[in-house]
């Protein structure tokens, strides 16, 4: 549906470089602009919705009349709640002979939004991407909202915007996307980051053009972070270069005040854990995603999966290609390096190979994640699960060439040559091992079943007592669960 409205007041060819993960552009509707910040659907994304409601002021719920609500649609909706947004439902596709537009908004109402056909206030419009049917009624409806509540900006206030995407890129180095608050952010302005300072070098717009301001509503990119910027952070304009770094370095140590004071576990009890063998295996993980936000989103992914017995450990998580530094630190921490829609520069390609380690490259989220669960199973030996299949009991000991042999009757289930055998005397075991020799009269046998006499030797073993009882049993290896 965005694409439709972007591609039919847009010119073609003119499609900048941030519309892609949490993309944001503007389109003309008469003499308005309307700013679109676009959040992935996927499960994984679920903290980019939440902060895409924080920065919004009216929330597009865009629904599939054939599928109705689905858990995204659930989670959006909370969101916008959460965040005392003004919602507007989109049903989408009510071309397609499936559609069902009256679902949808029943549905909606059980997640008490009632759509003002049925006497509610929430907005339900229908429209199709595949037609168009209903894009100028979604935007009209848009602009009306816009009114209603007097939605205003100063672009005369201090500069502060809010970075909604971040990454490095060859040439530019780290650079954010961000949306302006409020105020006008201008080319050559001082700001804070975060706890970083920088300069506005540059700003392009989202059609790829560069830019000296940017007013309030405006995304744009922004180059000249002196490093890469948090999704969420705020970028507030600063008088003065001497300002911001003065700014930065006390928030800097402020930082390094909170990390020095995190508990961390003493030595004795990594020791205590060690020996109980109580602690978990960890899968080292080193991530590079094209885009900050993305990055965050796959690790919080991982970190959900639930385990007892393993657990991923993330040495590096963040933006950019993956480089000659990432796969040193992989080779000391016995790490597996992940990129997500990145490329892996020629240095770190023979550093990985001369290093031996693994480089795994994904442009398919779910694939990345299915990886990882995968390789946290092939941390986890099989289970050796022992299975009893039978006991004899011995009636009669005998010499015989180099030892002794016992003379028994199969009690329960059976006996077999090729499975493993100990002795109990009461129930202690006295012995533990193979089964040498298995006989019935004079000749070798693989089987002997209940209610039958039998000869048997194991291994080494030589001081049998009647009333012993031989126990022979399986072991069988389970591959284990997470």
């Amino acid at each position: 549906m965005l694409d439709f409205i972007r591609e039919s007041r847009v010119a073609k060819g003119e499609a900048g470089g941030i519309t892609q993960h949490v993309g944001a552009y503007s389109v003309k509707h008469g003499n308005r602009s309307i700013t679109f910040l676009d959040t992935p659907g996927h499960a994984i994304f679920s903290k980019m919705r939440s902060r895409g409601a924080d920065v919004t002021d009216i929330v597009v719920v865009v629904v599939a009349a054939d599928d109705g609500i689905m858990p995204q649609t659930e989670e959006a909706i909370k969101h916008a709640k959460a965040a005392g947004k003004t919602i507007i439902v989109a049903i989408n596709k009510v071309d397609l002979p499936a559609a069902d537009p009256m679902r949808v908004m029943t549905q909606l109402m059980e997640h008490e939004l009632v759509p003002s056909e049925m006497g509610g206030d929430t907005e339900c419009i229908k429209v199709s991407a595949e037609t168009g049917d209903g894009i100028d009624e979604l935007l009209e409806l848009m602009a009306l909202q816009a009114e209603v509540l007097e939605l205003r900006a100063n672009p005369k206030a201090n500069v502060r915007a809010s970075v909604i995407e971040a990454s490095v890129k060859a040439g530019r180095g780290a650079t954010a996307t961000v949306i302006v608050e409020s105020g006008t952010l201008k080319k050559g302005k001082p700001f804070i980051c975060g706890p970083f300072a920088g300069k506005v070098k540059d700003m392009i717009d989202d059609q790829g053009n560069s830019v000296k301001e940017a007013g309030p509503s405006t995304p744009v990119e922004v180059l000249g972070f002196a490093e890469l910027p948090n999704v969420g952070d705020s970028l507030v304009e600063m008088d003065s270069d001497r300002v911001a770094k003065k700014l930065s370095e006390e928030r800097l140590v402020e930082l390094r005040k909170d990390r020095l004071v995190q508990p961390k576990k003493s030595r004795l009890e990594d020791m205590l854990q060690a020996v109980s063998g109580t602690g978990k295996a960890k899968l080292n993980l080193i991530l590079r995603s094209d885009v900050q936000g993305t990055a965050e989103a796959i690790k919080n992914a991982i970190m959900e999966i639930e385990s007892e017995k393993v657990e991923a450990n993330f040495i590096i998580a963040g933006a950019g290609a993956v480089n000659e530094s990432d796969v040193l630190m992989a080779s000391s921490a016995d790490a597996i390096i992940l990129g997500f829609n990145v490329k892996v520069d020629g240095k770190a390609v023979k550093a990985a190979k001369a290093e031996g380690v693994q480089v795994k490259l994904y442009s398919i989220v779910y694939e990345l994640i299915d990886q990882v669960k995968e390789s946290m199973l092939g941390m986890l030996d099989p289970e050796v699960r022992e299975t009893v299949i039978g006991r004899a009991s011995v009636k009669q000991v005998f010499k015989v060439n180099k030892g002794r042999a016992a003379g028994c009757v199969v009690k329960s289930g059976k006996v077999t040559r090729s499975a493993h055998a100990r002795v109990l005397r009461g129930k202690q075991p006295v012995f533990d091992g193979k089964m040498s020799t298995l006989r019935r009269h004079q000749d070798e046998v693989d089987e002997v079943k209940q209610g039958i006499e039998c000869g048997i030797r194991l291994g080494s073993f030589n001081e049998y007592e009647e009333g012993d009882v031989i126990e022979c049993y399986t072991l069988d290896k389970i591959d284990q669960t997470l």
